[in-house]
């Protein structure tokens, strides 16, 4: 090769060199309508199963890797103590409702009573009355009035006792009904709770999921709290995208974005959305944040986790793990919506109605108990409460 030809090769790799730069410069120095990052991971809820009651577990019906059902029993704890509790609260308050009962019918025999002692009253005082227009004519003695006299007198006394029962009875079921006086009040509310605590023996899946972070064991007492395993719903997912924030300024809610997993590779591509920003970066919520007044201050870039919601059709298609790597695009094209959320989400909220029945099935037991105790008929009772 000729000093020539290597002279113009050198030339031409110069021109190319430089349009490389420059292009580079451009496309620094131009505003850019995407911000990417690899540093995001696939999230979603972490639903964990704990025992509102104490207990020593007698059966465990799941393990790592099954799916469950919401309302699928998941774990199941000794219920001796509970049923002994049922039993006793059960029995309470069929002897509260009989007591009750037994006070509504002494109030009214004494309000017999009462009626009684006044009929006895107006009998003495018409006897006196008739013995006294009867003592001018010498018809009856001086002493047979003052044993009229002494009968009023005695008519009356029984009258007032007659009074103060019927006040003494009254007051244990003044303005109460046999279902509605607080001795029956109170024995319900130990029996509602004795049922309550019976029924939570009973750990049921509060989502449908996959079961992860199995800990417990058969024969193992557990506190109330304690997580014996999780559940991930599998179409509750999202990706946290941590982006610089020297990327942030053109990021806004509502703007669309690509996605591929390493699991896939790039050949498999998710729509998304962002749906939200962090309140702040990653570092100011560690467990041991920078202490940034210290002195020896040294500038590092700060990342701040972005919310991206993802297609629930595609993430059918092809379910993600938690904590998968992924990659993330943001077209910024569209930078009209807010850059962070400023107001209420209108996020579709998480729910469960797994223990939804546990009280109406423990007033259920109550109106049978009651019922047969010779309180209210069920249906009657049912309407009280």
């Amino acid at each position: 090769m000729n000093s020539k030809k290597i002279f113009t090769l050198q030339h031409a790799a110069a021109a190319a060199l430089l349009l490389a730069a420059a292009g580079a410069a451009w496309t620094i120095a131009a505003p850019g309508e995407h911000q990417s990052t690899e540093d995001a991971y696939v999230d979603g809820n972490v639903v964990q199963l704990t025992p509102q009651i104490a207990g020593s577990v007698s059966a465990i019906a799941a393990d790592n890797t099954d799916y469950v059902q919401a309302g699928q029993v998941l774990v199941q704890l000794n219920e001796v103590d509970t049923q002994l509790a049922l039993t006793r609260a059960e029995a309470q308050l069929a002897r509260a409702v009989r007591q009750v009962r037994g006070e509504f019918a002494n109030a009214a025999q004494f309000r017999a009573n009462l009626a009684l002692r006044a009929a006895d009253l107006a009998r003495a005082e018409a006897d006196l009355a008739r013995r006294r227009e009867l003592a001018g004519s010498g018809a009856i003695s001086a002493e047979d009035i003052h044993h009229a006299a002494d009968s009023v007198k005695t008519a009356r006394a029984a009258l007032d006792v007659a009074h103060q029962q019927l006040a003494g009875a009254g007051a244990l079921i003044d303005q109460t009904s046999i279902n509605s006086h607080p001795e029956v009040r109170a024995a319900i509310a130990q029996l509602r709770e004795a049922y309550v605590a019976s029924v939570r023996t009973t750990l049921r899946a509060p989502v449908s999921g996959l079961v992860t972070k199995r800990n417990v064991q058969l024969g193992q007492r557990v506190n109330a709290g304690a997580a014996l395993m999780s559940i991930v719903p599998p179409e509750q997912m999202w990706v946290t995208a941590n982006f610089k924030e020297s990327q942030l300024g053109d990021i806004r809610i509502g703007q669309a974005v690509l996605l591929s997993a390493d699991v896939y590779g790039r050949q498999v591509r998710y729509s998304g959305r962002v749906v939200g920003q962090d309140a702040g970066t990653g570092s100011a919520f560690a467990l041991l944040p920078a202490q940034n007044a210290s002195g020896n201050w040294i500038k590092v870039v700060q990342r701040v986790p972005i919310r991206i919601a993802l297609d629930p059709q595609q993430l059918a298609v092809h379910p993600l793990k938690l904590g998968l790597s992924m990659h993330v695009e943001v077209d910024t094209h569209d930078r009209s919506g807010a850059v962070a959320m400023n107001r209420v989400a209108r996020r579709q909220a998480y729910t469960t109605d797994v223990f939804a029945h546990e009280l109406a099935d423990a007033d259920q037991l109550v109106a049978r108990v009651i019922a047969n105790a010779g309180g209210m008929p069920a249906i009657e009772l049912a309407k009280v409460n």
